[in-house]
């Protein structure tokens, strides 16, 4: 491995360069990126994350933290001052990790149910995937209850389109009542990601007036569950038990399967984490927010790759190493590069 580091003044330079250009610049960056992205998923052949023929993009939100004055950092929903970006990532699967396909630059007091950041982030991902996945079925768009709007699921929905959608529902007191009333018989188990029966929880599918004003087709899958023992019960919980709900067009499987895809949404949850290990999503170092958004692209970039060196070069639990582990196993690793015979060799201790 061999890295190439440049000095602060150097990359602001750089950024500023990069900022001043405008949408030209974004351009450019995402239009490499989602070319270099399409050769590398031909190359990962079944690692790819299209190898079963659908793609999955999580979209979630992340609040980064400003420590100073910066253009567009507000106080945020839970009394913190920042930004607060919508990002997207495309998901490896439980065998691999996930690689981002956008991240808007949002204020610190952006909405989490803002149905037009939720439609232009997902526009942006779309466009990062190859051409054949921008419309149709075998596109899935998971989002936790910010993105469950009836705005943002009527645009995933509309005619050319047709996109695949699992998005989370905020349990209202229509559908509270409406699982008051769901017979112990229409109850299933929910599953675990091996397919055994998860204790102490159980699906069933509502219909009726909580489907009203919904796209035609969608399905609406609750979920109750044992709390934890130090959880707090809300409001809208119901017979001791939590209650989570979400709303998808997916209609080939069963519901306690669906329930089970849209809980992995979790899983963006790790792609963040990653992304702050990394530094990157730590804060964001630059005052103008047009600084910034070439700062998150930079990120991307930087989270492609710990995301396309696992997907073409490992194997196994490797796989699913974090930036962490990838440090101390393999970007840290002491080795010999010797040139010998016309060739060069990368040669590393047996340990």
């Amino acid at each position: 491995m061999c890295s190439v580091r440049c000095s602060d003044p150097t990359v602001s330079r750089l950024v500023d360069a990069l900022a001043a250009a405008g949408p030209k610049a974004l351009a450019a960056i995402r239009s490499a990126g989602a070319e270099v992205r399409e050769w590398v998923w031909k190359l990962a052949g079944p690692a790819a994350p299209d190898a079963t023929g659908q793609v999955i993009v999580d979209l979630d939100g992340v609040l980064v933290l400003a420590h100073s004055e910066k253009q567009d950092a507000a106080a945020t929903w839970n009394k913190t001052f920042g930004h607060h970006p919508l990002m997207a990532f495309v998901d490896h699967g439980p065998g691999g990790s996930g690689e981002p396909v956008a991240a808007l630059l949002r204020p610190g007091n952006a909405g989490s149910s803002t149905a037009a950041d939720h439609i232009e982030a997902t526009r942006l991902a779309l466009a990062q995937l190859p051409k054949h996945y921008r419309r149709g079925r075998q596109t899935l768009i998971r989002t936790d209850s910010g993105g469950g709007t009836h705005e943002f699921v009527a645009w995933l929905a509309q005619r050319g389109r047709w996109l695949s959608y699992s998005v989370g529902r905020t349990i209202t007191d229509a559908i509270h009542q409406a699982v008051l009333k769901i017979p112990s018989s229409a109850w299933t188990p929910a599953i675990e990601p091996g397919g055994e029966i998860r204790d102490g929880a159980w699906v069933a599918e509502l219909d009726g007036d909580c489907l009203n004003g919904w796209p035609k087709g969608t399905r609406l899958i609750v979920r109750k569950e044992r709390p934890h023992l130090e959880a707090q019960l809300r409001l809208t919980d119901a017979d001791g038990l939590r209650l989570t709900c979400c709303a998808t067009n997916t209609t080939d499987l069963p519901i306690a399967d669906l329930e089970l895809r849209h809980r992995r949404r979790a899983r963006a949850e790790d792609r963040i984490r990653a992304a702050r290990a990394t530094g990157g999503l730590r804060n964001l170092p630059l005052h103008d927010s047009a600084q910034n958004q070439i700062w998150l692209e930079i990120v991307q970039l930087a989270l492609d790759l710990l995301a396309w060196m696992p997907m073409l070069a490992l194997t196994g639990k490797a796989r699913l190493w974090e930036p962490r582990r990838l440090r101390l196993r393999l970007f840290s690793a002491a080795a010999q590069l010797v040139t010998t015979a016309r060739r060069r060799h990368l040669r590393f201790a047996h340990h």
